[in-house]
């Protein structure tokens, strides 16, 4: 988002940025969101199409022929084992909800190797993106299994949280590796940081919501 925006002299636009609009919500479409801040920065260029900040955007994630793209650099945050012992722990009955494409979700999956411990992927193309509860009642469906506190959605933004809520599931946070190091190095606790806060903030006395630390460990005693 930050790379494209450059692109386009919205030089204003910083990580913090970013995370400060994920922390208000409704941007859910990194192609979107892109637009909007390049739209809102006073240096930004103007008249510019959906389809062209598009392009961009995904000239920089998946790379061209001279330059490899920010998608190589993505890691697994959580173990491969702990996936598998979710896996174990949900009869086999986990899914992906995703606003990236089915085909970068699909690459993500294939390029670690987890592929197989995911029985259904809900994409940006498979109908409204979160905070609508279709993500997330969809995963249901195709999992065959009924909304409910029982099942978890775990997610860093309050998009993810509001669409569980919105479907009649469990929402669970999970910090970002870069605010957690921000926060602890500022001497605070991981959770302190806005985005953070703002998932916590989607909790009410019926739905209080936790964040776990990135990788989600204490994942596990939830089950």
């Amino acid at each position: 988002i930050v790379a494209t925006c450059h692109r386009y002299n919205a030089t204003g636009v910083s990580n913090d940025t970013v995370s400060a609009c994920k922390a208000k919500g409704g941007c859910n479409n990194d192609w979107v969101l892109s637009l909007d801040l390049i739209n809102a920065d006073p240096n930004g260029t103007k008249g510019l199409t959906l389809e062209q900040v598009t392009e961009t955007f995904e000239s920089f994630y998946q790379g061209t022929a001279e330059k490899a793209g920010l998608c190589d650099l993505e890691s697994l945050i959580p173990r491969k084992e702990l996936l598998e012992d979710l896996y174990k722990k949900c009869d086999g009955k986990m899914a992906v909800v995703t606003g990236r494409p089915r085909k970068d979700c699909n690459k993500f999956l294939e390029l670690h190797g987890i592929m197989h411990l995911f029985k259904a992927c809900v994409c940006m193309e498979d109908g409204p993106w979160k905070p609508d509860p279709f993500p997330v009642a969809e995963a249901c469906r195709l999992l065959g299994v009924e909304p409910s506190q029982q099942v978890i959605m775990v997610g860093d933004t309050p998009d993810d949280i509001r669409s569980a809520h919105a479907a009649g599931c469990r929402g669970v946070g999970v910090a970002t590796p870069e605010d957690v190091k921000a926060q602890e190095a500022a001497g605070n606790e991981f959770d302190a940081g806005k985005l953070s806060q703002a998932v916590k903030g989607c909790g009410d006395d019926q739905n209080v919501v936790v964040v776990l630390r990135p990788g989600f460990e204490d994942l596990l005693d939830m089950f």
